[in-house]
């Protein structure tokens, strides 16, 4: 039998909404008809029901603090908190650089802190520190009656303010119940972990004041010119009523509400018995008496190599979980702290000499005015100016109110003018960056011209074009004609190069003209060797940042590039044409000692080949020897091995000089910010005598120091084959089995001479040599003695085989000499 399928329930019937309109406007006419109602409902509920629906909310406000737990600070954060160790930069000769600190901050210990600060404090923010354990109920209790009735008021603890200053990602500063649990969690943890005087003590050095300045140290350097131990009541007083709003009671801005709020915390400190009476109605009538200067936190020696070093590290500490400001981390960098000095001084004194020329070119009044069109577009530039014409004048009254302005325009004159400079060194072995200056003044110019800089490269971006046309198998010795061109780019228009003085009509060599930097043969050579392949080989060489524009103008450096990426594609062509990343670090370790990492050199990328790179460094050779560089040996007296560039844009905006040596590659930029600013000097303005004189003071003095080696030398590649690198190989073990053969033989001889045999020495005082003086021609030799015929065989014997190898020195002693190991062949002898 098929079985019944049960029938589905009836629906229960749905009351037509018209129903519950009726209803609801039945019981707001009749309220006795509400009140029933409500009673036979609150009659269905028990009272298991009613005392779970009480239960819930701290139920579930519990468990939803369980579950923010794991979103605070772990124990092992907060036990790290008042141990923060920033991590410290060292140099590669280990020079302290810098501190990578959370901010401008200088820790103190709490006994070194004035007990006016922490009476003021506790009295103010948190009378019953000393008897809550991170949350004060009957304070929580009183703010919340206080916000229910209408008057909102704080009820943290200095616990859970130190909570929200030490963790603000992790706890926030949102207005919501989820951040006021994050932070009672972690201020109940913060009491678990820390005493109560280490607590006042975390809290004073990490509370901020404004104008960059953390902690209470900072503060009275700021504030007041003293330190935190040496404050006094009514400073005290400042600083701590500072807490309640910074910005709405700073003391330099604001100093009426400072002194009020001053005066509220001296009488909180009457309350709490930290202050007599008499001493408040002595003390509340006082000036605040401010002594204001902003703290700034030192550069150091390398500012702009310090911030590259920071963007890398913090993305190391990411990938391995570390706190570049807490964990005390040592950074052991590639800078030479010594060669950085040289840097500086270089730049410092070559800018300055600079910027006086600067000064007479562009402070004339015949220069700096309304009429000069350049001064017109700076005008335009200003904000000054865009709010004279919202407030109705036109272009030509802006103007002229603006240079009316003497401040203005004197202002605007200093700031386009200030010259600015970058210099870059590199050893080209390992790629490791040696010295890095970004600009004359970190303070002033935090703008690197090493690192973030684009401007166009002149003739230093030749080589690159020379390098091609080898690699393709052309020769230094081939010769182009010195004579006017015209290359079409496209459309109607028409690129001419041309140099300072007219073409010669005469040929010259590719070396002649890399040396004398001429533009009409390397605009020829460009040509040939094709634009696209000299942007391919920058590329691999190193210029892999910047936007190589492929056109023909590409050979004279028209693309903007970083000092950077030139100085790093010369290295890789001194470095036998590899390329190598530049390297910023070289170990991790804490601060035991401990090494965290060894930074592993990267693989060298092959660009040019080896021969290539070789005789590209060969032919710029010629450009220090007789070329546009030969202020390398003539004014700085460099007689090492190096060849360079020097490099001048298009009406002398910006100066290049990059100079290599087999042991450090160095580079330098010089211009302004704006490249519209000239030195208005064809002079100056060449990288000949702008940008090479910073690269020759540092060179010679490094090489004076010997910071590098000067005999080093840029050796010419091996040529030889495998096979024939084989066999001088065997040819040297085998000449080198010979000899110690040889040498033993030698060894036994002589041991089984009679001891009558070896030379005596002579008795008494040894007399000097008479000086020899030349023979008389007329005169006979003298004879010779007769040779004894045991020592004439012995001597055959030695001598014999010299045709083949030397024999070594032999000196008489009690057992035969080890033999020695051969010393490798010179390169033209292998």
């Amino acid at each position: 039998m098929t079985p019944e399928t049960p029938e589905p329930p009836e629906p229960t019937p749905t009351l037509p909404r018209r129903t519950f309109t009726r209803l609801g406007a039945a019981l707001r006419r009749s309220p006795a008809l509400a009140r029933a109602l409500g009673m036979a409902v609150a009659a269905r509920l028990t009272r298991r029901r009613v005392a779970l629906g009480v239960a819930a909310v701290p139920a579930g406000l519990v468990l939803y603090t369980l579950l923010l737990i794991p979103f605070t600070p772990s124990i092992q954060d907060i036990r790290k908190a008042n141990l923060e160790q920033p991590a410290q930069i060292l140099s590669a000769d280990g020079k302290l650089l810098t501190e990578f600190k959370r901010a401008n901050r200088e820790w103190v210990p709490l006994k070194r802190i004035s007990p006016h600060v922490v009476d003021a404090l506790i009295a103010t923010e948190d009378h019953r520190f000393y008897q809550h354990h991170g949350l004060d109920w009957r304070r929580l209790g009183s703010a919340a009656l206080s916000t229910f009735g209408g008057s909102r008021q704080g009820g943290s603890t200095l616990t859970q303010q130190l909570a929200r200053n030490l963790y603000p990602d992790e706890v926030g500063r949102a207005p919501t119940l989820t951040r006021k649990l994050k932070e009672a969690i972690t201020a109940v943890k913060l009491e678990i972990v820390y005493s109560k005087p280490e607590i006042l003590e975390t809290y004073l050095n990490t509370v901020p004041f404004l104008y960059n300045a953390f902690g209470i140290e900072m503060a009275a350097r700021t504030y007041f010119d003293s330190s935190a131990g040496a404050l006094d009541v009514l400073q005290s007083a400042t600083l701590v009523g500072m807490l309640k709003g910074n910005s709405y009671y700073n003391p330099v801005l604001n100093p009426e509400r400072a002194q009020q709020r001053r005066n509220i915390v001296l009488a909180q400190m009457v309350k709490r018995d930290k202050l007599s009476p008499a001493a408040f109605d002595a003390l509340k009538g006082r000036p605040l008496r401010i002594d204001f200067e902003r703290q700034t936190e030192p550069p150091g020696p390398a500012a702009h190599f310090a911030q590259q070093v920071r963007k890398w590290l913090v993305a190391w500490a990411d990938r391995n979980d570390y706190n570049i400001y807490t964990d005390g981390l040592v950074v052991r960098t590639t800078l030479d702290s010594r060669l950085q000095t040289l840097a500086n001084q270089a730049v410092q004194r070559q800018a300055s000499q600079l910027q006086r020329v600067a000064n007479a070119a562009w402070a004339g009044p015949g220069t700096w005015n309304a009429k000069n069109p350049l001064v017109q577009g700076f005008m335009r530039d200003t904000p000054a100016y865009r709010s004279s014409l919202a407030a109705g004048l036109n272009d030509a009254q802006a103007l002229k109110k603006l240079q009316a302005d003497t401040p203005f325009m004197r202002g605007l004159l200093q700031q386009k003018t200030v010259l600015q400079a970058g210099f870059l060194a590199i050893d080209p072995r390992n790629a490791q960056v040696r010295a890095w200056v970004g600009s004359r003044d970190f303070e002033q110019d935090a703008y690197d011209h090493v690192q973030q800089a684009r401007r166009q490269p002149g003739s230093t971006f030749k080589p690159f074009v020379y390098g091609e046309a080898f690699r393709q198998g052309m020769n230094p010795d081939d010769t182009l004609v010195d004579q006017r061109i015209e290359i079409a780019v496209g459309g109607n228009e028409v690129w001419r190069p041309s140099d300072e003085s007219p073409p010669s009509g005469r040929p010259m060599s590719l070396r002649d003209g890399l040396a004398y930097s001429k533009n009409t043969i390397t605009a020829q050579l460009v040509q040939k060797v094709g634009p696209a392949k000299v942007a391919r080989l920058a590329r691999a060489l190193g210029v892999r940042q910047s936007k190589l524009e492929e056109v023909p103008s590409i050979a004279l450096g028209t693309s903007l590039v970083s000092l950077k990426e030139m100085v790093t594609a010369y290295a890789s062509i001194a470095h036998q044409g590899r390329y190598l990343e530049p390297v910023l670090v070289t170990r991790i370790e804490d601060r035991q000692g401990h090494v965290i990492e060894d930074i592993a050199p990267a693989k060298p990328e092959a660009a040019l080949p080896e021969r290539v790179a070789y005789t590209l460094i060969d032919t710029l050779r010629g450009v220090v020897d007789r070329g546009t560089g030969t202020d390398i040996r003539n004014r700085w007296g460099i007689r090492a091995d190096v060849a360079g560039k020097t490099g001048t844009t298009q009406d002398n905006t910006d100066g290049w000089f990059i100079l290599m040596q087999p042991q450090l590659v160095a580079g330098a930029w010089v211009g302004f910010n704006d490249s519209r600013i000239t030195l208005r000097s064809d002079y100056w303005g060449q990288g000949a005598h702008s940008a090479l004189p910073i690269v020759g003071d540092v060179v010679s003095k490094a090489l004076r120091s010997r910071l590098i080696d000067g005999k080093a030398r840029f050796e010419p590649p091996d040529d030889s084959t495998w096979l024939q690198r084989l066999l001088q190989r065997a040819r040297d073990s085998l000449r080198q089995r010979v000899q110690e053969q040889w040498q033993h033989l030698v060894q036994q001889l002589l041991q089984h001479l009679p001891p009558s045999l070896w030379p005596q020495p002579a008795k008494g005082p040894v007399k000097p040599p008479a000086p020899q003086r030349p023979p008389t021609p007329m005169a006979p030799p003298p004879p010779a003695e007769e040779p004894d015929p045991l020592q004439k065989k012995i001597d055959d014997i030695i001598t014999e085989p010299r045709e083949e190898s030397p024999a070594p020195q032999v000196m008489p002693q009690a057992s035969p000499p080890q033999p020695s190991s051969p010393q490798p062949l010179p390169y033209e002898q292998r």
